[in-house]
């Protein structure tokens, strides 16, 4: 039911801008269709791409503007005299308001915008504000991408004109002609094996696709439909399947494929504009998510049935986190879409074609989510933006003794150092893994002195090198058994070999030296579970072993992964240690800079360090 409109302006004059791709613009209409609502006389306008305008349901609005994508939407391409000029010719819509249906992330995106509302000339320039939009009159909070719901966002923003706030579904056009397949008695199931053109890393394995299609041919003699661009790759989900199909594949318009979409029993994809377009027709449908946050991005199915499939490793989501783009072509190893199998996929497709309650099953993974009953150390502080936990070594075994009696899934813990947060600050990937991780514990003297800067204190400085030594001493008393990846060839053996002469009743069930390389994930993860350990210690170095164990969580069988940087190497006799006072002075770092003078560029991270705390100290 609508809300009652509420009193208009005589001749009220509203420009939308929404620019983004036929996904985003889907995500809008549930708040262009409360504006509407609201102001049943007033002319509404929307700015946006030649290439999603086809999806707008006309009675929205009462005038298109339409930019091709290709020559607009890139932001330098914005700034060429013919689309300069066009953006001039604004003004003759004499419009009172102007709304951005957009996070005014990067620096030449939003200026574009500010060059936008400065042409319209309108009074009230409203969206939202995260610092940058200096060029607003009226703003909503803007807490990051995946703090609310896009379509949220955008139904809060209009509410700040008199709409109503409350969710609805999204509004597509429809083709309302003959539909482009044949009658079928049977259940129907259409797939779309891409991801648009703008992040490769969305898409699930062609070879996926096809044994899931074969499957639910075989299964329930449904008619396979495959939709999406030419682009999409569906002749190598096509040369993989056994069972016939129906190629669809840059036969449809927007339009035409909405009836298709609307027409099936199930729709199975990966995050594209085509699964927000399947969701707004209200089809039953499976997501596949990797990369892409699906707090910001699932598509918007109030009361329809949605089931999102993702394998939630600990990096996931990398792309549009807080208020950074991110990854937003994911990482090389795309593990988070590797972890996904057609058997998860395939367990949630049978409940919705035989019309069962859906629930997902994964029972090899173990997400980083998973809400156990051991939560995470309370007693943090935040240092640029990153939880650093204050804890002891005492504190920090009765935790790990825990973790191994009661925890239900792997728990990662990082060593981190100031070298850590400066890394982070241009690596949104480890930011996000430090930020997510169950432990940071404060291995630098540097995180002392911090601490105290900011009027805080931590009880300890609590080291990866001698942590190592402390777990293989409580191993050995509690039967806790260790696993050694990384280092060198040969080193983790001879760790091992002195850890076990050190404490005689130490099981170390594994070593393997490897590598953090992506081909080598599924041997090494096989390896280490094979062998029944409760503790595994990386020594890949820093970002990377902390990269691997976060990719990894979730089908590792222990109970703490931690990365352990050089301190194989350091107990094997490598790299020999600095001597006792200077650790204890906080100079071990000077001392390996003497013994390793190659480190010197990791060393020159600490004045930025030191800078930064004093800069941007936080408690």
């Amino acid at each position: 039911m609508l809300p009652p409109a509420t009193d208009t302006p005589p001749n009220q004059r509203f420009l939308l801008v929404q620019l983004g791709d036929i996904g985003d613009l889907i995500l809008t209409t549930p708040a262009i269709a409360a504006l509407r609502a609201a102001h049943p006389t007033a002319h509404i306008a929307l700015l946006t791409s030649s290439h999603a305008a086809h999806v707008i349901e006309k009675s929205l609005i009462d005038d298109l503007l339409v930019f091709d994508r290709r020559g607009f939407n890139n932001s330098l391409a914005f700034f060429r005299p013919a689309n300069l000029r066009r953006i001039g010719q604004l003004r003759a819509g004499k419009y009172d308001t102007v709304l951005f249906f957009h996070h005014f992330t990067l620096k030449f995106g939003t200026l574009k915008f500010a060059l936008i509302a400065k042409a319209t000339g309108a009074e009230k320039i409203i969206g939202l504000e995260n610092g940058n939009a200096w060029f607003l009159t009226d703003s909503l909070p803007d807490d990051g991408f995946g703090a609310r719901h896009q379509a949220e966002y955008w139904l809060e923003m209009v509410g700040l004109v008199g709409a109503n706030v409350q969710p609805q579904r999204a509004r597509v056009a429809f083709d309302d002609g003959i539909l482009p397949l044949a009658a079928y008695h049977g259940q129907r199931v259409v797939i779309h094996p891409g991801s648009g053109g703008y992040s490769l890393a969305r898409r699930w394995s062609p070879e996926a696709f096809a044994q899931v299609a074969d499957t639910l041919h075989q299964e329930f003699n449904a008619q396979i439909v495959l939709v999406g661009t030419p682009d999409d790759g569906a002749e190598k989900v096509l040369s993989a399947m056994s069972a016939p199909a129906v190629d669809l594949t840059g036969k449809t318009t927007l339009t035409q494929l909405a009836d298709v979409l609307r027409s099936a029993d199930l729709y199975i994809g990966a995050d594209s504009g085509v699964s927000h377009l399947a969701a707004a027709v209200r089809t039953p449908m499976m997501v596949i998510f990797g990369p892409s946050n699906h707090q910001a991005y699932a598509p918007w199915s109030p009361g329809g049935q949605l089931t999102i499939l993702r394998s939630a490793p600990e990096c996931s989501p990398c792309s549009y986190v807080g208020h950074s783009v991110g990854l937003r072509e994911g990482c090389a190893a795309r593990t988070c879409m590797k972890m996904v199998t057609p058997e998860m996929v395939l367990h949630s497709a049978r409940q919705v074609l035989k019309d069962e309650p859906v629930s997902i099953a994964a029972p090899h993974l173990t997400p980083h989510t998973d809400n156990d009953k051991i939560p995470r150390w309370q007693d943090t502080l935040r240092l640029l933006n990153i939880p650093i936990d204050r804890i002891t070594y005492a504190n920090w075994m009765a935790l790990i003794e825990k973790w191994v009696k009661h925890g239900k899934r792997a728990y990662h813990v990082c060593t981190t150092n100031p070298e850590f947060l400066v890394m982070a600050r241009r690596d949104s990937n480890f930011k996000n893994i430090l930020q997510r991780a169950d432990l940071c514990i404060p291995d630098g003297v540097g995180l002392l002195w911090a601490a105290r800067i900011i009027g805080s204190e931590l009880p300890q400085r609590v080291t990866g090198s001698d942590g190592t030594v402390i777990i293989a001493e409580h191993a050995a008393k509690k039967g806790w058994r260790l696993f050694l990846l990384g280092a060198a060839p040969g080193i983790a053996d001879t760790a091992a070999a002195i850890l076990c002469e050190q404490f005689p009743a130490l099981q170390i069930v594994g070593t393997y030296a490897g590598s953090p390389a992506s081909e080598e994930e599924d041997s090494i993860v096989e390896r280490i579970n094979a062998s029944s350990a409760d503790i595994l210690l990386v020594a890949y170095g820093a970002p990377e072993q902390d990269k691997w164990i976060a990719r990894n969580l979730p089908r590792l069988r222990v109970k703490m992964a931690m990365g352990i940087g050089g301190a194989l190497d350091f107990i094997a006799g490598v790299v020999p240690r600095a001597p006792e006072t200077m650790r204890r002075y906080g100079l071990e770092w000077l001392y390996r800079l003497y013994k390793q003078p190659w480190r010197i560029r990791r060393m020159l991270r600490l004045p930025v360090f030191v800078a930064l705390v004093i800069l941007r100290g936080e408690k």
